[in-house]
């Protein structure tokens, strides 16, 4: 037992200790100045841009907004949590929004993402609970975030690096690598940055472009502002295709035309002034055209195409769609006579009237209704709700105020008063809707000023409470403690002198440079080997530290040094000065004279000095490509060698072609089509066959084979015929022999019907009526007999005892004998017209 309970105390003691040892840390580097950035923090901001500057020549405008975010990440005070309100230290694993770029503690956000994605995904107000990915939201900008993206792992922030190591010389949180995050707008390059906080800088690479309309010549320009303007006029065709853009030059597509002009509608029966930004437009005209079918026209108002085939056409059943019946278009579909059976609109019964046109008629069977909410039935017709007046009691989302809703159905809205709880801050009220969970952080700030007022900081909203107040601008005049003669000038201060931040400036055994980094004479180090305590007995001692000198770190002055493939000079820090690779691309000219080679910056053994660097050497990939030079124009074939100096030998391949009549496949060299001009690939193209293509007229071309349009020039005989197509007459053998096909085409020449023709369009008009009248009477008969049944069947159900009347329906001649009377008269009437003709020839 006493074992067990030292174990615990000597645990606790340990704790106390390493906790003692963190906050001494973290509080002398949040003591360090911030005005100009002198001293450490100074080089180490001077470190991470230097990658940049050297990219824009030493100009930092750019790089404003990414120094705020450093120089907050050494202020003391300044990285502050909004979850708990407390500030972030260095020795803190955090989480970065990509959106806002606010810091975080990881625990807290991990906590807030949680705590959103229960109270978003909660059975009591959701129905999906567990099948959906609900996001969580950022507690500053609200930029969602996916379940999966719910940090884990502490991360540095260019998030390489897992768990970066607290580094003194390094910006917090950082890893020291360069950053190589995309650009947004990614551009293809990287951010040249060391790992940072904040966003990215705009790009510095310097591109060659042209501006938005391509008319002006390519000039250099930095890669983040490579869009620009040459103020001239666009000039690109607009839509309409008649106009051109008279705009400036400018980004993305041309506005709409503005010009007005007369155009046609698409059935091209109207002309109206309309925009030529919208050509196409219809008029209200119903189209009228004849359907195939003879009997009805289009109804469509004015549209594009042929008409389609009548509506009424084929098999069509009847209202209740249990008779199918084919009939022509002109006769409606009859009743089938059986019962309508369809659904209601209640959906529960079904129509018992006889299969009728129209819609049914409403449900008006009494049912036993249950309420929205299910607490009362009532016996009422089947097509009227039914709502009680009952209020909802229960809860709604926020746990807090009831629902209050009349006969509820369960799925009650969101609270809709105001939350009023008040804040993490402790100064104000929520201002959101009444909801369940931890409130959003306050979004107010308030100002921390020094001592005599003249300086302040602006904390986040009930941060004012713990945050130290920002130093005052006075010096301190204490004399200094470490090897340097004056003390570096500092504001002033309550308690010690922070470190001296001076360069240590001692000369290196191994290369004889000045040691540059901060004076290290005073470093405090946590005293090792002290006497342990012999029991629990014991009271134990606070962890001592002492003041001690370190050794200078590793030199890190900038040697110039090529790389491995010659590509730069880059400084390199002295103590790591040897053969290294820049990670460029190779570059250099393979044997092939196409390509260049793809391997990462390597050594490369010059075989000649004088052929220069760009030639390839042995440690260089090999060329395994083929040939991708381009092919002449039309020549679909690739080149048969592999990628080779040169041009390509010329293309002997056999190319299968179509003659100009389509029919005939012809094999030509592909090298004389793709250098033959228009009248070569024309004969070329001949099968020398005559063209079967047919004339306007209908009869064969007797030209050869020939692109193009045929030649209307046809002097073919042909035969005419009188409108009704009885009497004909063959221009070979009348006066009109001397004429051509195209010239009777033209109705010069026509045969008009004689007394004969129309005595027998006349003829045939009255037995179709006759037709018609008898069927006419035929359907009143039978609808006669169906009603008198009908009125029988309902005299029947009366009595049951009594027998149904059987309706007889007595046919006439007509009906009996039509499908045999039609043949023989169609028979009389070929042979009247036949003896007519002979007697006219």
């Amino acid at each position: 037992m006493s074992q067990r309970k030292f174990e615990e105390i000597k645990k606790a003691n340990q704790a106390a200790a390493k906790k003692l040892v963190e906050e001494h840390f973290s509080s002398s580097s949040e003591e360090e100045g911030d005005e100009d950035f002198e001293g450490k923090q100074g080089k180490i901001v001077a470190n991470t841009f230097t990658t940049y500057t050297t990219q824009t020549d030493g100009d930092m405008r750019e790089l404003e907004r990414t120094k705020q975010y450093v120089h907050e990440a050494f202020q003391a005070g300044a990285m502050t949590c909004l979850i708990c309100i407390a500030s972030v230290k260095r020795n803190q694993a955090v989480w970065s929004c990509s959106g806002c770029f606010c810091i975080f503690h990881m625990p807290c956000i991990q906590k807030w993402a949680k705590d959103s994605q229960f109270l978003v995904s909660s059975p009591l107000t959701d129905d999906d609970f567990g099948k959906r990915d609900y996001p969580w939201p950022c507690p500053k900008c609200r930029f969602e975030y996916k379940r999966s993206d719910t940090p884990s792992r502490y991360y540095c922030y260019c998030g390489k690096v897992e768990d970066p190591p607290l580094d003194p010389w390094l910006v917090p949180h950082s890893c020291g690598q360069v950053c190589e995050r995309e650009f947004k707008p990614p551009c293809g390059h990287k951010c040249l940055l060391l790992c940072h906080p904040g966003p990215c800088p705009p790009c510095p690479k310097m591109v060659t472009t042209t501006c938005y309309c391509k008319k002006a010549k390519p000039i250099p320009r930095r890669c983040s502002a490579k869009e620009w303007s040459c103020q001239l006029p666009c000039g690109r065709k607009l839509l309409c295709g008649q106009h051109k853009c008279e705009s400036s030059c400018h980004a993305g597509n041309c506005p709409p035309c503005p010009r007005v002009s007369r155009q046609k509608c698409v059935c091209g029966k109207q002309a109206a002034e309309r925009s030529c930004a919208s050509p196409l437009w219809h008029c209200d005209q119903v189209c009228g055209k004849t359907l195939p079918c003879g009997h009805h026209t289009c109804e469509q108002v004015c549209h594009v195409g042929a008409c389609g085939e009548c509506p009424r056409s084929g098999k069509r059943f009847c209202p209740c769609q249990k008779s199918k019946f084919s009939l022509p278009c002109t006769e409606d579909v009859p009743t089938c006579g059986d019962s309508c059976d369809k659904v209601l609109e209640c959906g529960i019964h079904r129509c018992s009237q006889r299969c009728h046109r129209g819609p049914c008629e409403t449900c008006r069977q009494e049912v036993e209704k249950q309420c929205r909410c299910g607490k009362h039935t009532k016996r009422m017709p089947c097509h009227k709700p039914y709502l009680c007046e009952t209020k909802c009691v229960k809860m709604r989302d926020c746990q807090k105020h009831q629902c209050r809703r009349k006969c509820c159905p369960g799925n009650c809205p969101p609270c809709d008063q105001n939350c009023g709880r008040t804040l993490g801050c402790r100064n104000h009220k929520c201002p959101s809707v009444c909801h369940r969970g931890s409130c959003y952080p306050c979004p107010e700030t308030v100002d921390v000023k020094c001592n005599c007022g003249s300086t302040k900081v602006t904390v986040p909203c009930g941060r004012e409470r713990t945050t130290r107040p920002p130093k005052c601008k006075e010096q301190c005049s204490r004399p200094p403690t470490c090897h340097h003669t004056s003390q570096e000038k500092h504001r002033c201060h309550f308690g010690s002198c922070p470190p001296c931040h001076q360069p240590c400036q001692k000369v290196l055994e191994k290369c004889g440079h000045l040691c540059p980094a901060p004076c290290h004479d005073q470093a405090l180090i946590k005293q090792t080997g002290r006497h342990q305590p012999t029991g629990p007995w014991e009271q134990p001692s606070e962890p001592a530290f002492i003041q001690t000198a370190l050794p200078c770190p590793p030199c890190q002055v900038p040697i110039p040094t090529e790389c491995l493939g010659k590509h730069e000079v880059s400084p390199l820090p002295c103590h790591t000065i040897g053969p290294y690779s820049c990670k460029r691309v190779c570059g250099r000219t393979l044997d092939c004279q196409n390509h260049t080679c793809m391997k990462e910056c390597h050594k490369v053994t010059e075989i000649d000095v004088f052929i220069g660097k760009n030639k390839a050497g042995p440690e260089c990939l090999q060329c395994e490509e083929g040939c991708s030079k381009s092919r002449p124009l039309g020549c679909p074939h690739p080149c048969v060698l592999p990628c080779h100096p040169g041009e390509c030998p010329p293309c002997v391949q056999m190319l299968r072609i179509k003659c100009h009549c389509k029919i005939t496949s012809l094999y030509v060299e592909c090298r004389k089509i793709t250098t033959a001009d228009i009248d070569e690939k024309n004969l070329l193209s001949c099968c020398k066959n005559q063209c079967p293509k047919e004339l306007p007229c209908g009869h064969r071309c007797k030209e050869m084979c020939h692109p193009g349009e045929c030649p209307f020039n046809c002097n073919q005989k042909v035969k005419l015929r009188c409108p009704c197509k009885r009497i004909k007459k063959c221009l070979a053998c009348n006066r009109y022999s001397e004429l051509q096909c195209n010239k009777v085409r033209e109705n010069q020449i026509s045969i008009e019907c004689d007394t004969t023709c129309k005595e027998m369009k006349r003829k045939a008009s009255e037995i179709k009526e006759a037709e018609a009248k008898a069927a006419l009477e035929e359907e009143k008969r039978r609808q006669q007999a169906e009603l008198e049944a009908f009125e029988n069947r309902l005299k029947g159900r009366r009595k049951k005892s009594r027998k149904r009347d059987e309706v007889t329906v007595e046919l006439t001649l007509w009906q009996k004998y039509k499908y045999s009377l039609l043949p023989a008269c169609a028979l009389v009437v070929l042979v009247f017209a036949w003896y007519i003709a002979r007697d006219v020839a």
